[in-house]
This record gives structure tokens, sequence and C-alpha cells, in this order.
């Protein structure tokens, strides 16, 4: 028994709580006694108990129990966690029934046994402490899947290679096999992954994202896994990891491609045991989560033995989904521009605007670099900006010319390398720094962000800047 776990008694009989106390003590357990129970609740706001002792009887002459019900009912409106032992001298079959159906953990009989009271409050204490950690991992998880459990809105699109995805969804979302999702960045990975859990069989539990591009190696165990209070510096209390935070329901891993080798070999074990043992923990917790993964690395990069390891990648994708750039569903865009038209109106109160007959070819010849994401920028800027009845070329910001990229002169390079800064055009420095960057990294988006000191989301508006 913990020296921390503390009792509350209350009782009107000052022998019985000396009693009580006196024998708690020996055990470890430290205790509050108190005569009045109109007490208790000031008692429970003030501090926090493991248990509580409480008699049934406390006006002069009374054994009919009800005195104690009452307050057993005020104590559980309190705290609903907290394990209420009752005790009387006036007891029968049918009131520790009653008792145990008004709530009570247990009933004890005065004059008690030390061995079997003891044996009651350490139970009780423990019952307590599992509410309550059941609680907090219950706060934790809807804190961790709050973020990820927004309407993501419909997955829009009509031509022949959505349709294609469609198929496969309808195939895929019902079992529980586990979806590998491949794309370019902005082709909207996540929100297919949301639609397979829509249609699964686990739609009404959680939907948990982790952006794997975000989360450094340093803190990758104690996001998935969890760690316990007291494991490093800023371990201040027990945390929930995603994985379990996702029991139950789907956990989206975006951007897997970037998990180093050692990390990947972790995931994997965790995958194929089920379990999760918290850092700094050593009980293993059952998990019970259906995998989706995403990564804008090519498959066949992906498939390199010293890139990703390949038993990990067979385990991730039972299906694959592999998802057309905006630039190869052109038809698609009218569609996802009055999508997001709407969006946009609500959002800034405005009325909604249609997009100007000479617009729409250059909208439908442009690449699109940043895929449906950028588009989406595009449709918000062009909402803003625009000043008449309806939305011009010139509000979406597009280069001069569509299908290209901006005419940007590109800035000399040395024999070794390195940048020869003989231009002092800023945006050509920057548009090759990126490009650099990115062939470095081999498109990965985490990598070259971190190696230009930035973070991804400035990278992504400079890569759609400069038609990267």
């Amino acid at each position: 028994m913990e020296m921390r776990s503390k009792v509350l008694i209350v009782d009107d009989d000052e022998d019985i709580l000396v009693a009580a106390r006196l024998m708690l003590k020996r055990e470890g357990i430290l205790c509050h006694t108190e005569s009045r129970p109109d007490r208790i609740p000031q008692l429970l706001q003030e501090g926090q108990f493991d248990a509580v002792l409480l008699d049934m009887n406390f006006a002069l002459g009374a054994n009919t129990g009800r005195e104690g019900f009452q307050w057993l009912k005020r104590v559980l409106e309190i705290d609903p966690s907290l394990s209420v032992v009752l005790i009387t001298a006036y007891g029968d079959v049918g009131t520790a029934v009653e008792a145990m159906k008004q709530g009570a953990t247990d009933f004890v009989l005065k004059p008690w046994q030390n061995e079997r009271l003891i044996a009651t409050l350490s139970s009780a204490i423990r019952l307590t402490g599992s509410r309550r950690e059941a609680q907090a991992a219950s706060a934790t998880s809807r804190e961790l899947a709050l973020p990820a459990t927004g309407d993501a809105g419909p997955v829009i699109g009509t031509s022949p290679s959505m349709a294609r995805i469609f198929t496969l969804i309808d195939r895929a979302a019902p079992t529980e096999a586990n979806v590998l999702i491949l794309g370019e960045n902005g082709t909207g990975k996540e929100v297919i992954a949301r639609e397979i859990h829509r249609r699964s069989r686990r739609h009404d539990k959680v939907f948990v994202s982790v952006d794997l591009g975000s989360v450094s190696e340093s803190l990758f165990e104690s996001e998935l896994f969890g760690h316990k209070k007291g494991t490093f510096t800023d371990a201040k209390e027990d945390r929930v990891g995603r994985l379990v935070a996702a029991n139950g329901g789907t956990l989206f891993l975006d951007e897997i491609g970037n998990l180093p080798l050692h990390l990947q070999s972790k995931l994997l074990s965790v995958l194929e045991q089920r379990v999760v043992v918290p850092v700094g923990g050593t009980k293993p917790v059952p998990i019970d989560v259906r995998l989706i993964s995403a990564t804008n690395m090519p498959l066949e990069q992906l498939g390199r033995e010293n890139q990703f390891r390949q038993d990990l990648l067979y385990r991730i994708n039972t299906v694959e989904l592999h998802l057309p750039p905006l630039r190869d569903r052109a038809e698609d865009i009218p569609a996802l521009i009055a999508h997001f038209v709407a969006i946009y109106a609500r959002k800034y109160n405005m009325p909604p605007k249609p997009v100007a007959p000479e617009a729409l070819p250059r909208l439908l010849s442009y690449r699109w670099p940043g895929n449906v994401r950028a588009l989406r920028h595009a449709v918000e800027r062009a909402m803003i900006l625009s000043g008449g009845d309806q939305l011009d070329a010139e509000d979406f910001s597009l280069p001069s010319t569509a299908g290209q990229g901006r005419t940007v002169p590109e800035a000399p390079a040395a024999a070794n390398g390195a940048l020869v800064l003989d231009t002092l055009d800023l945006e050509a420095v920057e548009r090759e720094a990126i490009r650099r960057a990115l062939t470095k990294h081999q498109g990965n988006i985490s990598h070259a962000a971190t190696d230009l000191g930035i973070t991804r989301a400035s990278l992504y508006r400079r890569m759609e800047k400069h038609g990267l």
C-alpha cells in the first residue's frame, strides 16, 4: 500500500474514529476523520481522497441507514470515481444489497474485523485509482482525437481516375485491411483516409491523425506509445499515446515515408504484437486499431531496402490507393472550385461568386503543382481579392502563362554545386534554394524544410509561388 493513499472516515462515534485512525496508520494509510457528515462536501472540495468509510446513522437512535444513503449519493455526485464503503451496527442482507444498488463499493458491519476492513479499504483504494486512470485516459484520448474528428468534407470528383479511387474505397473500407495511400503533396490523402474511416465498421469510433513528418525522432515513441510521469524532464503527467487514443478506431499515419529505419522497427513490433508499452512503463497495453498510412514518396523509392523496411511495407499496404494529381483530372476542377467557393463564402460572410467564363480555360490548363491544396488556397485568395460579381483570372493570382510556373531567372551554380550569387533577384535565389533542397532530399518536404530553416507550411507556399 502506498503511503500517499488517503481515506476519509466519517462517523459520529469518536471511539470508532480513533480506532480506525490507529489501525490505518499502522498500514501506512493516511486518513482524515470527521464526526459531522455535513462537512463532507467541503472536505472533498479541499482535498483528494482515495476512499471514504461512511457511517450510515448519525441521528440519535437512528437505525434505518437513510442518512448514510443520502450522504453516499452526495459523495458520488461530487466525485463519481470515489469508492465509498458503508459501515453500520444495524445491518442485514437487504441493507447491503440496497447499498450496492446505490453505488457503494462495499458494506462492513460493526464491530469489524481489522483484517477484513483493511482488505476492503485496500480494494476500494485500488478501484478508485483504476477509475481515475480510465477517466484520465479517456480525457486524453478525446483531446488527441478532437482535431482529427472534424468534418474533412466530401471527396469530390467524377473523372475516370477518381471513379477508380471510389471503387477501391467501396471495396476496401468495410474490411479491416490496412491501406497505403500514395500521391503527390496536396492531392487529398487525409481526405481519402477519413472517407475510408467513414465507410468502415469503425465509423462511430475515433479517427486519429499523426503527421510523422512533424514529429521529431526524440518524441516519436512518446507521441505514438505514450509515456509515464517522470520518465523525462517534461513528463509532468502520464500521457496516452496516439495508438492507444485510436483504440477501437482508425489511426492515420501521414508522411510515413519520413520515418527513420530504426523507428520503423519499433512501429512494426507494435503492429505485429498489437500491444503498446508506454515510455517509462512496463505493462503492455493491448490495442485494436485499423491502420491507414500515406506518403508522397514514390512506391519504387519506398521499396528500397535502405529507405524503408520491406516487412513493414508489406504490413501497411494490404491495399494501395494511388491518388492522381489534379493536372490529370482537370475535369474535376469546376466542381472543386464550386465546393471551395461555398466554403469561403460562409467563412467570410459573402455571397458565392461564379468563375468568369474567360478565366475557366486558364484554371483548367494550369498544372497546379500544389494540387487540390493549391487550388483551395487560390480560391480563398480569389474570394478575398475579387471586387466584382464573378471571379476573374487575375483574382486567382496564377502565373502569367497557364501551365507553367512564373518565369524566374535561374541563379547560376558553381562546379561544386554552391550558388553563385551574381544576381540580386531574391526570387531567383529563393527558387533555386528550394529546388536544390527538394532535389537533395528526393522530394521529402519535411527534410527539405528543415534544411531550409522554414516550416513545412511555409515551404508548401513557396513551392506553389514558384511553380515547383
